[in-house]
């Protein structure tokens, strides 16, 4: 007789943050750090911010006029990354070194791998939305071609600026893929 093997739980690693700074971190960081409390979601929260990204770009781009959305697309990621640099490095100081709730980062990345669908002269197909979704993420997740260099830098900085280069790679893949078409 052949017995099947016992199947033991394997515990997972919580992927929710753990205070290491005995006391409450401020509700405002917080909120931006997260990208609005997405980063808290149990599964894949990098994603999560990048398709937050997306959500808050469709009404642009479906909605306004191209040089419109190119021009609030590119302001926005400025502003939410100058905020997120802040608001992620103080989530090190509350959750410690790169915490994966902190997706500030990912929308921001996620906004700039949208700049190519954003103001161009030519209409682009609504499925780039979804190929740079995938191309930004794959650079991100795999980060090839300096990206896992950039994460060096202290603090915040790293967190984004790992980011912006999975961005600008996916700007650049994106404009190929374009050309392309």
């Amino acid at each position: 007789m052949v017995r099947a093997p016992l199947l033991i739980p394997v515990k997972m690693k919580s992927r929710k943050p753990v205070n290491i700074a005995g006391k409450p971190f401020p509700l405002l960081p917080k909120l931006i750090a997260t990208s609005f409390g997405v980063g808290f979601l149990p599964v894949a929260p990098g994603t999560w911010g990048a398709i937050l990204a997306i959500l808050l770009w469709l009404p642009l781009y479906l909605w306004a006029a191209p040089a419109v959305t190119f021009w609030v697309t590119l302001a926005a990621a400025a502003v939410y990354c100058w905020a997120g640099t802040w608001a992620s490095t103080e989530s090190e100081k509350y959750w410690g070194r790169d915490p994966v709730a902190a997706c500030a980062d990912e929308t921001v990345g996620q906004w700039i791998s949208l700049l190519p669908l954003s103001g161009g002269v030519h209409e682009v197909p609504w499925w780039l939305i979804f190929v740079s979704l995938a191309l930004f993420r794959l650079f991100d997740i795999f980060k090839p071609l300096g990206i896992r260099k950039m994460e060096d830098f202290p603090g915040g900085y790293g967190m984004m600026a790992d980011d912006i280069l999975a961005g600008i790679y996916s700007v650049i893949a994106l404009y190929a893929i374009m050309w392309c078409l």
